[in-house]
């Protein structure tokens, strides 16, 4: 298969690129050139932007795209209307944060969708066209973006789009830190700040996992809309913990703060504290949606004990001192623990 992947260098498209090449595909990489040029030189590299500079995809034929970095429905316009005639199937990576409502457990891919009012439209062609932006910096007009790209890309390739709605992305070389802070942080040992309450659900998908799936859906060129996380079975937060310190084989010990101490304290949600989100009658789903299509179409989940030990051995090898994305500051913590003493 001659596949194109609109952004491979980096994290998720770094292990599709990988799972690809070792699969035997042809695979072109289109990027900007800022990360990890020269990571795959057995693969074709076209740099651009996907923004305006899309030039080098003219004139081009490939058996499958699959695109893992739009975020603006103009980028996926572009691409995949550039596309529609060169290729024969669209895999869009796009998020489960779509969605406008968890207030109930077991969301599938026929739930409604968030709509952006005109308002957040205009503020998100005034980012788009301010320069290079980040997906954290989007705010609450991510996943209504996420949304509007999915329609842009079936609306190029009907029939022939497969839109993949992951929850969090975990694994080696995760620079957004949200599940590595977890496994540092545990590692390190001592008295570590847990939120909200032992039992509160979590899910979260390895990279490769997703990756390996998505490169056997566009083998087989299956459209549709399909959820992407896990773990297999439930997993707690407690758990999850539990997981992290038995991989790095600490002394960690757990202090519980209730959801109500972190709000009241002003502790940021999902990004200083990772994983968390306060539990409220509008968030009861948010770590509940349901994946049963995904895992009947083929999707395999490794355990997550493995997970945690190599994204242990992965972030081990990152530089001293390298800034971290996500995750409390030790001094912040030591704040909140004396405050809960």
């Amino acid at each position: 298969m001659k596949l194109l992947i609109l952004g491979g260098t980096i994290f998720l498209g770094r292990h599709l690129a990988q799972a690809a090449l070792e699969a035997g595909h042809e695979v072109t990489l289109f990027h900007r050139g800022e990360h990890g040029a020269d990571l795959f030189p057995e693969a074709e590299t076209l740099l651009g932007d996907r923004d305006g500079g899309l030039m080098m995809l003219r004139g081009r034929q490939w058996d499958a795209v699959v695109d893992t970095s739009a975020y603006f429905p103009a980028w996926v316009r572009d691409s995949a209307r550039l596309l529609a005639k060169a290729a024969g199937h669209y895999t869009f990576v796009s998020s489960i944060s779509v969605y406008a409502d968890f207030s109930s457990p077991g969301v599938r891919e026929n739930t409604p969708v968030a709509r952006l009012s005109e308002e957040q439209l205009q503020r998100a062609e005034q980012l788009r066209q301010s320069g290079p932006v980040r997906a954290a910096q989007l705010g609450d007009l991510y996943g209504g973006l996420k949304a509007l790209c999915e329609e842009e890309a079936e609306g190029a390739f009907p029939g022939r789009t497969l839109v993949v709605r992951p929850g969090l992305i975990v694994g080696p070389h995760d620079y957004s830190d949200r599940f590595t802070y977890w496994v540092e942080r545990v590692a390190a040992g001592g008295e570590v700040l847990a939120p909200g309450a032992p039992e509160a659900p979590v899910q979260f998908i390895d990279a490769r996992d997703l990756a390996e799936w998505m490169l056997r859906m566009a083998e087989a060129r299956t459209a549709g809309v399909y959820h992407a996380t896990g773990p297999a079975r439930p997993l707690g937060m407690q758990a999850f913990l539990n997981d992290c310190r038995a991989a790095a084989g600490s002394d960690a010990r757990f202090t519980w703060a209730s959801d109500e101490f972190l709000t009241q304290q002003k502790v940021g949600p999902w990004v200083e504290l990772p994983l968390w989100i306060p539990n409220t009658p509008d968030s009861v789903g948010f770590a509940r949606v349901d994946c049963s299509k995904a895992i009947a179409s083929g999707l395999k989940l490794r355990p997550v004990p493995e997970t945690v030990r190599d994204t242990l051995a992965w972030a081990r090898t990152r530089p001293a001192g390298e800034e971290r994305k996500a995750g409390l500051a030790r001094e912040r913590e030591k704040e909140l623990l004396a405050a809960l003493a």
